[in-house]
């Protein structure tokens, strides 16, 4: 089974959302919350099992350090980290 961290970036295999990159707000079971900062922002975070999405090696440091720590984030960081992931994805 693949290891899912909080502040991972990942892409939704399936569902009407299918080929968006999200980032994982926390884990709980086989379950992820999800949030993109634009349809699904951190008041309503997406549920989806493990098996629904493709995980990527990118994990937002200082994002995952602030939900470790119960600090408030915003959803304009959480759009700006998937930004980022996407500009260096395209670069390499």
């Amino acid at each position: 089974m693949l290891e899912y961290q909080i502040g991972q970036i990942v892409y939704s295999k399936s569902g009407h959302d299918k080929g968006e990159a999200m980032l994982i707000l926390s884990v709980e079971g086989r379950y992820l919350y999800l949030v993109n900062g634009k349809t699904r922002r951190l008041e309503k975070p997406k549920c989806k099992k493990m098996i629904h999405v493709q995980p990527t090696h990118y994990v937002d440091t200082a994002i995952a350090e602030k939900l470790r720590r119960n600090e408030a984030i915003q959803d304009a960081e959480i759009r700006k980290a998937i930004k980022m992931f996407q500009v260096k994805a395209v670069d390499c």
